[in-house]
C-alpha cells in the first residue's frame, strides 16, 4: 500500500472520513511522531488495534475533536484549566472520564480514566470534523520503537492497516503525559 500524501488525503477527505466511520485502522503525523489510529467508539477497530500492538489491556489514548468534549466527558476543576489551554500541544492530559458513553468499552479497560490530546497539527482539524474522538497511540508492537518515518513503520502493522497518511519524517518525541487525577499534576516527559 502507498501512503498518502496529506494533500491526498485532504482531497478526498470526505472518502476518508466516511472509512473512519465504518471501521477503518489507519496511521497518520501528530505534531510529535505517527499515530495509528480509528474512531475511538468503535469496539472492533480498537481491537484491530490491540492486536497490531499485541497490547491487550493497555488504555490508549484519544485525539478530542475539541476542549469543548473535554469539558463534557471528563471531570474538569479548576485546577485543570490552565493545561486544557495548553491544548493544541504536545500533552496528553490524564482525566476522570465520567461519560463512559463517550467511548467504547475497551478503549480503557477497568479504568474510569482517559488520556486526551488535541495535537497542535491539522489531523485535530479532521477529528473535529469526524465529531467523535479518534484512538492516538504510537505506532509500533508495544516495548519497540516507534514510527518517524516510513523506515521506521513495522511491515505487519503496514500490511495491516486500511491506509497512511504520510507527512514526511517526524522527529518529535510522544507527547508528555501529565495526570491530573492526583492533587497535584504529574508530569511526565517521554
Amino acid at each position: 500500500m502507498e501512503p498518502l500524501t496529506r494533500q491526498e488525503f485532504l482531497l478526498q477527505k470526505n472518502f476518508y472520513l466516511r472509512k473512519i466511520a465504518e471501521g477503518a485502522v489507519f496511521i497518520y503525523p501528530t505534531d510529535t511522531i505517527y499515530g495509528i489510529g480509528c474512531d475511538a467508539t468503535n469496539f472492533s477497530a480498537i481491537e484491530r488495534i490491540r492486536l497490531l500492538k499485541k497490547r491487550p489491556m493497555a488504555p490508549f489514548s484519544v485525539i478530542a475533536p475539541s476542549r469543548q468534549w473535554i469539558r463534557e466527558n471528563c471531570m474538569i476543576d479548576e485546577r485543570h484549566t490552565p493545561w486544557l489551554e495548553k491544548l493544541p500541544g504536545p500533552y496528553t492530559l490524564i482525566l476522570t472520564l465520567q461519560n463512559r458513553d463517550a467511548v467504547a468499552s475497551n478503549l480503557n479497560p477497568e479504568k474510569d480514566t482517559i488520556g486526551v490530546r488535541i495535537p497542535a497539527l491539522w489531523i485535530s482539524t479532521m477529528v473535529r470534523q469526524l465529531g467523535v474522538p479518534l484512538v492516538t497511540t504510537s505506532v509500533n508492537v508495544s516495548g519497540q520503537g516507534y514510527m518517524s518515518s516510513m523506515d521506521d513503520l513495522d511491515p505487519d502493522i503496514k500490511k495491516a492497516v486500511d491506509f497512511i497518511i504520510y507527512d514526511g519524517e517526524k522527529k518529535g518525541n510522544p507527547s508528555a503525559i501529565v495526570d491530573l487525577t492526583t492533587p497535584e499534576a504529574a508530569v511526565t516527559e517521554r
